[in-house]
């Protein structure tokens, strides 16, 4: 017996060790995404942090939104804060560049092997033979500069920051230079938003001469030259705080932080963190695999980022200041992106934050009059189309999160959906039962689909609420996309407010807003056919003619050749008309669970993620758009994708890993195991939810929150 009692133990004390041993942030590789179109950064930042202080390539274009690529070898220097893989950028704020004064020529460049990055700290040299490690808290950036000798220069840029179709990014600042240790202030700038930053900069070792540099045409804050005399170890470090409210803000957010100067328990620290958030999933992989997966939940974590300060202040939409509850204001919200698998599997990997989320859109609701679109630093750009945070609340809600008040979150979807602004005309919506194209500029298809969803969404929340009026009103709003199915085309196609078709019509030819106005946005007519099934595969079937049909319209889907596919309209990592390179596409593959042949679909799902994912820095195809990207990898890597990502559900593909554990809260995990795994077993079939065989073609939030096992039984056929 007390053997046995030794035994057991010894096993319980293995396990734990095992646990506390287990560290995936080690396969994390910050570069994957950096070189092409996946538009991640490689500086360090913490899960849901203010600030992301990195290198800077350049302040505009294209390849640039996040300031650095990773071929490019011009070095602007270090700003503060950035997106992860948008297609706009914005942000990048307050830049330093520390150089040597004899060899002030080589101050913009690098040794580009010397460049290294891990969770919470980025490191390279300069070639003016200045090292430079940069690591963060939350709020608060803490740059480590090692200069060749004890004469240091320092540049610090108030008007640096990238640019979105203007010439002069800072609208007006005011900077002081309180004593040799200490500069504050604040700027208000325009680019992707107009927004306010303010911020608190602290040097360890004064500086004993600060020149302003001469300002340029348009630039309206100032820079300056600063220089230091180090002690023997030449090491400058410098601390940057910000604030969306105030300077007495960020000197609180600094204060709290890092009260101290040691660079290595700050480092430390953010390698704690993203260790806790990263071993809340197990995968048994290869090392290639687990550093795909784990940079991909990396990526997911980064965003949305808490913008209150460490007293629950924040600046709100409409520029007034706010106490948020439990100290939480989320922004850089990519709705349109990230309500499709990004925030259902947050719900998953991190669903203390969720509540939070839902708490900041109705206070943004509040402030604005409809719910937020994309916010970026607390401010909305509009960007996109649709009302997804509609289907986020009803998310959240379906899944059992109770931290906000559902009159309030019902009474934001009623009135964002009922009240119009920009982007939602809907008198005009109502008016037709779709958008005519003579009566918008562009996107009159698209947005039509797309508030279809949104008006679901709306319709099952009224029915959880009792609403019978508004459930049938929204219902019959959720059918509208029906009045835009062309039987001729076999597609969605835009009409004018005659009822005439668009004419000419080619359906292989995507459309964007800003690059090829038309009917779609970043996708093309067949890319967009498939938005109404998010919610009702029945209604599509049935236009279509059953699901002989739906089957056929899938696989003819992903074998019509692509007509000229461009990158700047979403047409990347094409099958078909499969774009996996933006959104709209992500869902259609799992449609397949709902067709005559759904192991096709696990045949697709399991050629996406060996082509088009990889574990180097172009290995990512498409922008990854705040972690949706990287959510598609993940939850497809773990055999289920939410088609619908407001029911609860998540529909069946096949997993891409012989095992994978999920540590979900209240110490439960769900587990993800296979039989028979191999590279040429792609195919599942027979899968068993603890041990009952599955007669859905999905398994639902509570199902995996409630913990326990998932079989799979893998097959080459």
């Amino acid at each position: 017996m007390e053997l046995k009692k030794v035994l057991s133990y010894l096993l319980f004390l293995s396990c734990i060790l095992t646990v506390t041993a287990q560290n995936n942030a080690k396969f994390v590789n910050t570069f994957i995404g950096t070189d092409g179109t996946g538009h991640t950064f490689p500086g360090p930042s913490l899960p849901f942090g203010m600030v992301q202080p990195g290198p800077d390539n350049a302040i505009e274009g294209w390849n640039h939104t996040s300031g650095y690529q990773y071929k490019d070898t011009l070095l602007l220097g270090f700003s503060q804060t950035r997106f992860s893989g948008t297609g706009i950028g914005e942000m990048g704020n307050i830049l330093l560049l520390p150089f040597h004064e004899k060899k002030k020529h080589l101050k913009n460049s690098y040794f580009k092997n010397t460049e290294k990055a891990s969770v919470g700290y980025y490191t390279l040299l300069k070639k003016d033979d200045v090292k430079v490690e940069l690591t963060c808290s939350e709020r608060v950036a803490f740059h480590h500069y090692t200069y060749p000798e004890k004469n240091a220069k320092l540049l610090l840029d108030f008007q640096h920051g990238f640019q979105f179709l203007n010439d002069s990014l800072v609208l007006e600042s005011d900077i002081k230079i309180e004593n040799k240790n200490t500069i504050s202030g604040y700027c208000k700038t325009k680019g992707w938003v107009t927004k306010k930053y303010f911020f608190t900069i602290l040097f360890e070792t004064p500086f004993f001469s600060s020149i302003e540099v001469p300002k340029k045409k348009k630039q309206n804050a100032p820079n300056y030259i600063l220089d230091f005399k180090l002690s023997e170890n030449q090491i400058l470090n410098v601390k940057v705080a910000l604030s969306t409210v105030s300077v007495e803000g960020a000197k609180l957010n600094l204060k709290t932080e890092i009260p101290h100067w040691d660079f290595e328990k700050v480092k430390l620290r953010a390698e704690t963190i993203w260790k806790e958030y990263l071993n809340r999933v197990d995968i048994e992989a290869p090392q290639k695999q687990k550093e795909i997966f784990y940079t991909s939940l990396y990526h997911l974590l980064l965003q949305p980022s808490n913008i209150a300060d460490v007293d629950g202040r924040y600046r709100g939409t409409d520029d007034k200041i706010g106490t948020s509850l439990n100290k939480e204001y989320y922004s850089t919200l990519s709705i349109w992106d990230v309500y499709r698998g990004a925030f259902p599997l947050l719900q998953i990997v991190a669903p203390e934050k969720t509540d939070g989320i839902i708490n900041s859109m109705l206070l943004h609701h509040k402030a604005a009059g409809f719910l937020p679109i994309w916010t970026a630093w607390g401010q909305d750009n509009y960007c996109m189309i649709g009302n997804h945070a509609i289907p986020m609340i009803l998310s959240a809600y379906n899944n059992g999160f109770t931290g906000f008040d559902k009159k309030d979150a019902f009474n934001a979807m009623l009135e964002t959906s009922t009240k119009s602004h920009i982007n939602s005309d809907w008198e005009l919506y109502n008016q037709f039962g779709y958008y005519p194209y003579d009566k918008l500029d562009n996107e009159a298809v698209s947005r039509t689909l797309e508030s279809g969803y949104d008006d679901w969404c709306v319709a099952q929340m009224a029915t959880k609420m009792k609403d019978k009026e508004n459930t049938f009103i929204f219902t019959k709003r959720a059918n509208y996309y029906k009045n835009l199915f062309d039987a001729s085309t076999q597609l969605f196609r835009g009409k004018d407010s005659k009822g005439n078709w668009r004419t000419p019509f080619d359906p292989l030819t995507a459309t964007s807003p800003m690059n090829n106005p038309g009917d779609y946005t970043e996708a093309n007519a067949w890319q967009y056919f498939w938005t109404p099934a998010q919610y009702d595969i029945d209604g599509m079937k049935k236009l279509l003619g059953g699901t002989s049909q739906f089957t056929k319209k899938l696989n003819d889907f992903f074998t019509i050749e692509s007509k000229n596919p461009d990158k700047f309209l979403g047409q990347e990592a094409m099958i078909g008309q499969y774009a996996h390179g933006n959104e709209p596409s992500h869902h259609i593959v799992y449609l397949y669970a709902f067709s005559e042949t759904p192991k096709v679909g696990q045949q697709y799902i399991h050629k996406i993620i060996n082509e088009f994912h990889n574990n180097t820095p172009d290995g990512m195809i498409g922008n990854d758009d705040c972690g949706q990207m990287s959510a598609w990898y993940i939850l497809s890597t773990l055999g289920f994708y939410p088609v619908n990502p407001a029911n609860g559900e998540f529909v069946l593909g096949a997993p891409q890993v012989k095992k994978a554990t999920l540590h979900l809260k209240s110490k439960k995990t769900f587990i993800i195991e296979t039989t028979n795994f191999s590279t040429q077993n792609i195919f599942q079939e027979n899968p068993k939810l603890n041990n009952s065989l599955l007669t859905k073609p999905f398994i639902t939030y509570s199902e995996i929150m409630n913990g326990g096992k998932l079989e799979f039984q893998m097959t080459n056929k």
